[in-house]
């Protein structure tokens, strides 16, 4: 009779797990056409980077993480922010944008900048080493992003600040609702902070922050 109850309770447990997850989303196909695109003259100005870097407390001596960098827009300016005495650690799962970067890195004489050639649900990057983190443009891409919020986990150092800047959408059109990622991040241990709509990328932009509970 014990062993009967116990394996209720099991399947009991089970379930309610499965039913506090969220359900499956469709998502976007990740970008791999011309990277150059992403370097547009205004970009700074429309999403503010310099007031964006400001909020995730980015600084020098720290450490950064750009998920989905791309062709390192955002990897370059960090790692002037952070200065020689920080790094900016460069993660996509494209090995092109990887290449694009490490040829980016040598024609700016950036020293300060570890390309990371990742997994779609783990960034492969070292533990307890990240003061903050931005995903600017990428959430929408990721199809396993509980696990790789929890992947990411490990990494983050006490008080880090996770940045994510999207823009409204299905999942499937490069855009995602920002209820789905607050839920999802919650899922995963996250916490959120604050919300800003000053990034304007394409008048549908928003900026979420978190950190770890």
């Amino acid at each position: 009779m014990c062993r009967i109850q116990t394996l209720l309770t099991t399947l009991l447990l089970l379930t309610a797990c499965l039913a506090q997850q969220s359900p499956p989303r469709k998502t976007s196909t990740p970008y791999t056409g011309d990277l150059s695109i992403f370097d547009s003259p205004d970009r700074d100005t429309k999403l503010q980077i310099n007031r964006v870097m400001d909020i995730l407390a980015i600084a020098p001596g720290k450490n950064v993480a750009d998920i989905g960098a791309g062709s390192g827009w955002f990897t370059t300016r960090a790692a002037r922010r952070v200065t020689e005495t920080g790094t900016v650690y460069a993660v996509d799962i494209n090995p092109e944008a990887i290449s694009y970067i490490n040829n980016r890195v040598q024609k700016e004489n950036l020293h300060n900048i570890k390309p990371v050639l990742s997994k779609p649900d783990d960034p492969l990057l070292p533990a307890n080493s990240i003061d903050a983190v931005l995903l600017l443009k990428t959430y929408h891409e990721v199809a396993n992003p509980i696990a790789l919020l929890h992947n990411l986990h490990a990494s983050l150092r006490k008080d880090a600040k996770v940045g994510i800047i999207d823009r409204n959408g299905n999942g499937e059109n490069h855009g995602l609702a920002k209820e789905i990622i607050i839920r999802e991040t919650a899922e995963a241990g996250y916490t959120l902070l604050s919300q800003y709509d000053f990034v304007k990328g394409d008048g549908m932009d928003y900026f979420l922050v978190f950190t770890t509970k």
